[in-house]
């Protein structure tokens, strides 16, 4: 259609075969979805219904959350932190600290793209920015109580922009709440039987967009020893074309009847803009790699090197799990007291798999920071997107990390942003059908040398009083109450294991 006139100039019939065939429309079948089947997701549609063994699993908090809210201002275990919401990328954390030590200016997921891979047009342009085509605020759900979080939760509203430009009221975009994440820590000492064990509490900041058919899960989740893991979870109903009945493609799997969902990727980028006890920081790619045997440093050939690399100009970097490759984000000018190295923060960059179209193809430079795993640039105020500020229709990136690179910027002891990129290559199964089950994806930004011991060595080891035990008749018994620590050890004995509390 013509924007300007609204006249139609054409209309463009999807090809509908399988392997082998012609990549144009052909013959073209009028009732296309004749020999397709039925799908149903909704709970009361189901034909079989919904579980009925499935017994409740609640989130109890009797004395209240552990975090406190003041306007956008949120404390909890010694972190400090401000939460903003755009239309653009959501939530964003702001001036994140650890007790009065600054550890990040900003964090916020900038970018996604999703380019399909069938080669048949015009599916080639199949290629989605989440955010810069969608708007991540823009699209966010209003979060239902008990359904998207569980425990005691915060809700935070925000305001978007309608069609026509004029504000809009968006509730309860996100959600804080309290998450147990397993064990902390644990010792037992072999020669005493104490056994003591920690438990690990995460503070969750989550909010979900809704992109046509897909779900995305995003979460910045803070912890009790000074991480910070920042979790994409992808769900939805995949994106299916039609097929005749019989066929099957390359382009992708037939998950249902007449349905062809096609082999696509699913490419984030994550913006770090870190402040380590200020902005005087220096990013640090640190490998470890073998050192052949020699009669001076590695005479029996156990030795291996931990070479550290600081990135001295804007520039890209790639995962590398042969070399253990880290990411360290260091303040050169702050020396930790028992290690004699530099505080800093590190995470380790995801091995996942890149862009997979041809570099001179259209997805590919509409999408040059799917190319490699990290980015360095220089912070520059307004550079927040990592595929630029205007992706829709793009036919090339413009203003995104490829072009701050090419500054060629310094960036040693000076105000470093970094671009995490990964993601995830789908190639769909038909258990992802018709619901998608979620697919999991985590950076952990972790402390290096920044604390002078485990910030978490003061966690409580306290007994669940809540917990339970099952018997044979199917009821349930309390667990003990005596000892100080509630954390079960062991000691041998010649009647076998003796159970002790504290």
């Amino acid at each position: 259609m013509d924007a300007h006139t609204r006249e139609i100039i054409r209309v463009d019939r999807l090809a509908t075969g399988g392997k082998g065939e012609s990549m144009e429309a052909g013959k073209i079948n009028k009732n296309v979805v004749d020999h397709c089947t039925a799908s149903e997701y909704v709970p009361e549609l189901l034909p079989q219904g919904v579980r009925k063994d499935l017994k409740p699993l609640n989130v109890l908090q009797p004395e209240g959350p552990s975090f406190k809210v003041q306007d956008n201002l949120l404390e909890w275990q010694n972190w400090r932190f401000r939460v903003s919401f755009n239309p653009r990328e959501g939530a964003v954390l702001h001036d994140v600290r650890y007790g009065d030590r600054s550890v990040m200016y900003r964090l916020s997921f900038s970018e996604m793209t999703v380019p399909y891979s069938d080669a048949r047009y015009p599916l080639v342009r199949k290629q989605a920015f989440d955010f810069g085509d969608g708007g991540a605020g823009t699209c966010a759900n209003n979060l239902a109580l008990g359904c998207d979080c569980l425990g005691v939760i915060k809700y935070f509203d925000a305001i978007v922009t309608d069609p026509e430009g004029k504000p809009e009221p968006a509730p309860n975009v996100i959600c804080l709440h309290e998450q147990d994440e397993g064990i902390a820590w644990k010792h037992t000492n072999w020669r005493t039987g104490r056994a003591v064990v920690t438990r690990n509490r995460v503070l969750v900041v989550q909010f979900i967009i809704t992109l046509a058919n897909y779900e995305y899960i995003f979460a910045y989740k803070l912890d009790t020893m000074g991480g910070i893991t920042v979790e994409t979870r992808a769900t939805g109903i995949v994106s299916v074309v039609s097929i005749d009945a019989g066929k099957t493609s390359d382009y992708g799997t037939v998950v249902s009847s007449g349905a062809l969902a096609q082999n696509h990727q699913h490419i984030f980028a994550i913006h770090l803009d870190p402040a380590i006890d200020g902005h005087n920081n220096t990013v640090v790619i640190e490998d470890s790699l073998p050192v052949p045997m020699n009669k001076d440093t590695n005479p029996r050939g156990n030795y291996y090197e931990v070479k550290k690399t600081p990135v001295t100009t804007s520039s890209w970097h790639d995962a590398d799990i042969t070399k253990n490759r880290v990411v360290k984000i260091i303040n050169p000018s702050k020396t930790n007291r028992i290690s004699q190295r530099p505080i800093g923060y590190k995470f380790t960059p995801m091995p996942t798999q890149l862009l997979l179209a041809d570099p001179e193809s259209l997805q590919a430079q509409r999408a040059l920071f799917a190319q490699h795993h990290i980015w360095v640039t220089k912070h520059k105020d307004g550079e927040l997107y990592a595929a630029g500020r205007y992706t829709l229709q793009s036919t090339r990136e413009h203003g995104g990390v490829a072009d701050m690179v090419a500054r060629k910027d310094d960036v040693e002891n000076g105000d470093p942003v970094i671009w995490s990129i990964f993601g995830l290559t789908h190639n769909p199964r038909v258990e992802d059908w018709p619901v998608m089950p979620v697919e999991i994806h985590e950076l952990k930004i972790r402390p290096c040398d920044f604390f002078e011991e485990n910030p978490g060595i003061d966690l409580p080891s306290k007994r669940n009083e809540t917990s339970v035990l099952v018997n044979n008749g199917g009821g349930q018994e309390c667990c003990g109450t005596n000892g100080t620590n509630g954390v079960n050890g062991h000691t041998n004995g010649t009647n076998g294991h003796i159970n002790h509390l504290g």
